[in-house]
C-alpha cells in the first residue's frame, strides 16, 4: 500500500489542494491519497481557525468526486495539538506513506515536533510554491526523500481566500462548487 497524506488545516480546501493530491496520485502510481484536516494545529496557534468540525465537512464536500481521495478525521477527533509523527504513529507501519506538500511548507519541516523521526518514517512529494526557491526547500530537507512534483506554481491559500472572502470577493471556482455553497450557507468567513 502506497498511501500518500496531505494534511492541512483546510479552511477552507480549494482547488491547489485539489491540484496536489491528484499530482502526485498520477506522478507517484499513489493507490490513495488521504486528506488529514488538523484538528488543533500547533503552529497556527494564536491563530483563528474555523471549527474543526466545518473545516472536515469541507473537506469531504471537495475530495468526494475522486474515487481515489478519501477524508480521515484522526487528527479532529484526537485532544490537544496535533503533530504530523503522532500521526503517521496510527497508520501500519508496512504501509509507504508519502507526505504530500507545497515547497513553503516543506522549507518549515525542520521546525516541526519530532522533525528527524518525521523525515525517517516518509517519502516527500513537494509542490513548487511562488517565491521558494528549490534550493532552500532542499537545503532544509537535506537527508529527506524527496520528489518534486511536475506542475505549474500556483498562488492559492487559505490565508489569501479567507482575506478575499472578508474583503467582500466571491470563492467561487477557487474552491469546489459544494465547498463554496458550504461557506456561503455557514457564513464562515463573512458576507461577500
Amino acid at each position: 500500500m502506497q498511501r500518500g497524506i496531505l494534511g492541512g488545516t483546510f479552511d477552507p480546501p480549494h482547488v491547489a489542494h485539489l491540484f496536489a493530491g491528484e499530482a502526485a496520485y498520477r506522478e507517484l502510481g499513489l493507490d490513495v491519497v488521504t486528506f488529514l484536516p488538523a484538528g488543533a494545529p500547533w503552529q497556527k496557534a494564536g491563530s483563528a481557525v474555523s471549527a474543526p468540525a466545518h473545516r472536515l465537512e469541507m473537506t469531504r464536500l471537495a475530495t468526494e468526486p475522486a474515487a481515489y481521495f478519501e477524508v480521515d478525521d484522526r487528527e479532529v477527533r484526537r485532544d490537544g495539538w496535533t503533530y504530523t509523527i503522532d500521526t503517521l504513529g496510527t497508520f501500519p507501519p508496512d504501509e509507504r506513506v508519502v507526505l504530500i506538500l507545497g515547497a513553503d511548507a516543506a522549507r518549515g519541516v525542520p521546525t516541526w515536533h519530532r522533525s528527524r523521526d518525521v523525515i525517517d518514517r516518509v517519502r516527500f512529494a513537494i509542490l513548487p510554491r511562488p517565491g521558494v526557491e528549490r534550493a532552500q526547500v532542499d537545503a532544509a530537507m537535506a537527508g529527506a526523500e524527496v520528489v518534486w512534483l511536475d506542475t505549474p506554481e500556483i498562488e492559492l491559500s487559505g490565508t489569501m481566500l479567507r482575506a478575499r472572502a472578508r474583503a467582500g470577493h466571491s470563492l467561487r471556482f477557487l474552491v469546489p462548487d459544494p465547498v463554496w455553497r458550504y461557506v456561503l450557507e455557514h457564513g464562515l468567513y463573512g458576507d461577500f
